[in-house]
């Protein structure tokens, strides 16, 4: 609704209405009254009304009449009966009305409903605007790549889309991986995946909500709760309604909020802050992260039953270098988006700049990816890109240079990759004092990955 709203009273009691009237344009809003159903309809021609308070015994009938009408073009109904009156004030509200005051109406009771109505009405189209925007970003969402990785990560999204029907409560999913691996991507393709596809997808990077508003943007508030809740509102748990609940970043969610987080989970009920009643959650809860979630919990920053609970169906995503050819096939891909985007000639990779692709190690994976061919792609000539038109940097971590030196001295010797590979892992366990979380992040892969390396090696702790 607009922040000026337009209501038509439509009443035949006319001491009643002016003193409507006198009211709601004291409070802001733009009014306008008739005393029957003709001049409503007519009135209706030049002054399209967001809201209408509807009298149910009209000169010229009954006001049930009106209602469909109204309703079918989004305007909100309240209607006053009076008393005697109450099944009709009942199948107005099956007709659509939001909401029915009984006769003799007190003003300020008549505004606090009109309020209500009005923040239903914003709360609703921002709801729709959500579903459109979310339905044009999902066209053509897809994870890219054709590494044996990545066809695991595919299956298992299959795998748990089908493991729950609709009418069951579907089971967490935490999906964790370094930035830019597309946590976000696998998110939104589950729920597209999932027989709630159509409902809305609410995402919620918990790094980015400012500490002193996040619990009030999650969990919602009633009016007057604390100092600035003017009106009450729900909040983003409860936005999700039967859809999907994508909490991206979960470790950055203070432990403040973990236990009522947990709340949430193990009971499936939502009560907003300043307010006794708990209201139904039943939308599919996925958590992402880039950190060790397990780790977190033992130092005691993360709580461990909560981990335990986001943790029922688990998604580990491959970081690029561990995707084999995946990072040309997804060069290509985002070159031809940018060409097309820009009107540019279709793209082309050198010699030099496939090499220097396949061989990067890229640190930011698929999001450094895209953005580095994007650039190139502008910078280029003809849609040529070249190792120059990369720009990429010559990254070199100390384990790679202590190898160098370690093999320099046998330089005429070959270097097997099984030997190096081995050699790089058992430094780095060393340097850590074989503690295997940080050993993983010191050489730039998931715990996953270094588990599966020393199994591979026979390396055992």
């Amino acid at each position: 609704m607009k922040q000026q709203s337009k209501i038509l009273i439509v009443e035949d009691e006319v001491l009643f209405a002016r003193a409507v009237v006198r009211r709601l344009k004291k409070a802001g809003y733009e009014c306008e009254h008739v005393e029957s159903l003709q001049d409503a309809r007519t009135i209706t021609k030049q002054f399209w009304p967001d809201m209408v308070l509807l009298d149910m015994r009209l000169p010229d009938g009954n006001g049930l009449d009106f209602i469909t009408e109204l309703v079918t073009k989004e305007v909100a109904v309240i209607v006053m009966t009076a008393h005697g009156e109450v099944s009709d004030a009942v199948n107005a509200i099956k007709l659509g009305a939001v909401d029915y005051l009984k006769k003799p109406i007190d003003l300020e009771e008549l505004l606090l409903s009109v309020q209500k109505a009005e923040a239903a009405a914003i709360q609703s189209n921002s709801l729709d605007y959500s579903r459109q925007r979310n339905a044009h970003a999902a066209d053509g969402v897809e994870l890219l790549g054709d590494s044996p990785a990545m066809q695991s990560i595919k299956a298992q999204i299959k795998r748990i889309a089908q493991l729950v029907a609709a009418d069951t409560v579907p089971p967490t999913v935490l999906i964790s991986g370094e930035t830019g691996t597309g946590k976000d991507v696998a998110a939104r393709l589950l729920h597209l995946s999932c027989a709630n596809k159509d409902k809305p997808f609410v995402h919620i990077d918990c790094a980015s909500l400012p500490a002193e508003l996040m619990e009030s943007e999650l969990f919602g508030h009633e009016k007057g709760a604390f100092t600035g809740a003017v009106v009450t509102r729900p909040g983003l748990i409860e936005a999700a309604e039967d859809g999907t609940l994508f909490l991206d970043e979960i470790g950055e969610l203070p432990l403040s909020l973990q236990a009522k987080l947990l709340n949430v989970l193990e009971r499936r009920v939502v009560r907003r802050i300043g307010s006794t009643k708990e209201r139904a959650v039943p939308a599919r809860f996925i958590a992402a992260t880039n950190r060790d979630l397990h780790e977190m919990s033992i130092k005691g920053s993360f709580r461990q039953d909560l981990y335990y609970r986001l943790n029922v169906m688990s998604i580990a995503m491959p970081p690029l270098r561990e995707r084999e050819d995946d990072a040309m096939l997804l060069a290509r891909y985002f070159a031809t988006q940018t060409s097309r985007r820009y009107g540019l000639d279709s793209p082309e990779f050198s010699a030099s700049a496939v090499n220097r692709i396949q061989s990067y190690t890229w640190p930011g994976n698929v999001r450094e990816l895209r953005h580095q061919v994007s650039r190139a792609m502008l910078l280029s000539h003809k849609g040529r890109i070249t190792d120059v038109d990369l720009a990429l940097p010559v990254l070199q971590t100390a384990a790679e240079v202590n190898f160098q030196t370690q093999t320099s001295t046998n330089i005429n010797e070959p270097i097997r990759l099984y030997d190096a590979e081995k050699t790089l892992l058992l430094q780095a366990l060393r340097e850590t004092d074989y503690n295997v979380s940080k050993a993983a992040r010191k050489l730039g892969i998931t715990r996953m990955t270094i588990r599966y390396r020393m199994d591979k090696y026979q390396i055992k702790l």
